[in-house]
């Protein structure tokens, strides 16, 4: 099993040398700089001094590197494996393929487990820093994507970071990539409501976020956590830009007869959406093509041609067009 020391040492120096203290109590706690976590830090005589504790700096860092991000959208889902990066995928190849002269990214802060440089086709690449930060990996010229995947050794290294670490690889994240004009930043999440949502939350904040798309499928088991993400987004005024309902019936790539694999026994996300009265953005399909493409980090909005599930796609990304105009 690996040790934090062991998987640190995989990651560059660049990306943790703010981050080698682990039980680090926080730059607002009473003993900020004072505990024993706090020898050796380079910023503890800040902290004990109480400098620390105003706003967060990386807030206006964050708001700065962003200005010309027209579109910052969250993809949320209280539950996992509902397919959120796949539908980030999904979404960012159809909206950059819809123009090319639209510029678009996609940020993963999955920091345990990043799966952005696999379904995008981009696994093996490095992460390179000019004099303007980091430069994103390029998928193709109007497409970019940036994880922690990129930079460890082994796909099977494993991140073993408490809070304060994965707060300030996301806050790198988001203040030390040279995006450069983007249409659409579309920024993949884990599952949840905690320690990555708050940190992108807070350090989004002043930097005009757009809204949050909510990954669900049919069943009640999924229902269940999703609702306590629209919950997290009223509570922290993230406006929530739609629902999509991924999963939602299987097509048989044979016949491309639709059948119910998670059966919508409450109603599913339409009837969700209509009970808390949020924007129902559509469904998509189980297709085993793009299951597969995904996994193979194919461009499968390509290979789809004109599919049932690429015209439900289509039909999802022209209504957050224009959620986000709006």
């Amino acid at each position: 099993m690996a040790t934090t020391t062991e998987v640190s040492q995989n990651v560059p120096e660049l990306a943790i040398k703010s981050f080698l203290f682990v039980d680090c109590p926080g730059t607002q706690s009473e003993d900020a700089g004072k505990a024993s976590a706090c020898s050796g830090c380079p910023n503890q005589n800040i902290c004990a001094s109480g400098a620390a504790k105003g706003p967060d700096p990386g807030i206006e860092l964050v708001k700065n590197r962003l200005k010309d991000v027209e579109n910052k959208i969250l993809i949320l889902s209280g539950k996992g494996g509902v397919g959120k990066s796949t539908v980030t995928a999904l979404l960012s190849r159809s909206i950059a393929a819809l123009n090319p002269d639209m510029n678009v990214a996609v940020l993963d802060i999955d920091v345990c487990g990043p799966s952005a440089p696999r379904v995008m086709g981009v696994a093996g690449e490095q992460v390179h820093q000019s004099g303007f930060g980091w430069s994103p990996v390029y998928v193709d010229d109007n497409l970019s994507v940036m994880s922690i995947g990129f930079l460890l050794s082994s796909v099977d290294d494993a991140i073993i970071w408490r809070g304060p670490k994965k707060n300030g690889m996301i806050r790198q994240f988001l203040s030390e990539v040279d995006w450069g004009k983007l249409d659409y930043l579309l920024i993949d999440t884990p599952p949840g409501t905690s320690d990555e949502h708050l940190s992108v939350s807070t350090y989004l904040s002043q930097a005009n976020l757009t809204g949050a798309i909510i990954v669900t499928t049919p069943q009640e088991v999924a229902l269940l956590d999703v609702r306590k993400e629209i919950d997290f987004c009223r509570k922290v005024n993230i406006k929530i830009l739609g629902v999509v309902e991924n999963m939602s019936s299987f097509v048989c790539p044979c016949c491309q007869t639709e059948s119910e694999i998670f059966p919508a026994t409450t109603g599913g996300a339409k009837q969700m959406c209509s009970d808390m009265n949020i924007p129902y953005l559509g469904s998509l399909p189980l297709n085993p093509v793009i299951a597969r493409g995904c996994d193979e980090g194919r461009n499968i909005i390509a290979e789809l041609g004109d599919s049932p599930s690429t015209k439900n796609l289509t039909a999802v990304v022209e209504k957050i067009i224009e959620a986000c105009r709006q």
